[in-house]
């Protein structure tokens, strides 16, 4: 259900009030949409249009007494269904330094990693077919893929309109709501359905709350998820993707098949 704010009006006519707005070239004072679900849903469509952006990740876990930020930055192309992060692990909670950033490639059906796991050559990649995780790389890579943060709105449902603020002096507007993994997959495109019908069976609960900024051309500026995830007991989290520099051309190019680690990987 989406919250309606009264515009302020007057007593004149229709008529008068539409020759006001002429002359004066402007409307009323509250831009707030009728409806914000059309928005919401559409957003993972508005950024294919758009074509790429730069992205920054954040994925905060919180686990017994433990809490964890994950940080990551890079780019998506959004109509390539492609994108890149390096992904920054924190110190371990006793002050050892973190991990060497992890390379993200990612790719329909695909993440590929570069640093990752112990016993892994530094020169080879890992490759994790996403449709087989549990969790569809929503929380595997430590940061939800972005074109995947942008597909689960295709489901977003009791939409409440927050109101409007600014995001790196950029106006946006703020919604709430919930969406179910399951019913997006079904609405997604075909290179993040495989992925999301993975998520929809591997998480406990298929309702996810959200809050999403749009700017003025309803392009999606930040996005953030709270999922709870079952993995030796349940880990609550948090994962908010921002997207910037819309139209900075982003190049992804897969590793050869020679360049891929075929061994075990270590946990």
């Amino acid at each position: 259900m989406v919250v309606h704010r009264h515009r302020r009006g007057s007593t004149a006519s229709l008529a008068v009030l539409a020759a006001l707005v002429t002359a004066s070239g402007c409307g009323t004072d509250d831009p707030q949409p009728a409806d914000g679900t059309a928005a919401v849903r559409g957003a993972a469509d508005v950024l294919a249009r758009t074509g790429s952006a730069r992205a920054r990740t954040a994925m905060e876990m919180a686990t017994g007494g433990t809490r964890v930020t994950i940080r990551g930055e890079g780019g998506v192309d959004f109509r390539r269904q492609m994108g890149q992060l390096l992904v920054m692990l924190p110190a371990d909670v006793t002050g050892k330094p973190g991990h060497r950033p992890i390379t993200e490639l990612l790719a329909p059906g695909a993440l590929y990693m570069k640093n990752r796991g112990a016993g892994v050559p530094a020169d080879k990649w890992v490759r994790v077919d996403t449709t087989a995780l549990a969790d569809g790389n929503l929380v595997t890579g430590g940061a939800t893929d972005p074109l995947a943060a942008a597909e689960l709105l295709r489901a977003a449902d009791q939409i409440t309109y927050v109101g409007e603020t600014e995001l790196s002096g950029t106006k946006v507007r703020h919604y709430r709501g919930t969406t179910d993994i399951g019913r997006a997959a079904r609405a997604a495109s075909p290179q993040l359905r495989g992925a999301l019908e993975a998520a929809a069976k591997g998480f406990s609960k298929d309702t996810v709350p959200f809050d999403a900024y749009l700017d003025e051309d309803g392009r999606l500026r930040k996005v953030r998820h709270r999922f709870s995830y079952v993995n030796n007991g349940v880990i609550d989290v948090s994962s908010t993707t921002l997207l910037y520099g819309f139209g900075t051309p982003v190049k992804v190019v897969l590793p050869a098949s020679e360049d891929i680690y075929a061994g075990k990987i270590a946990d």
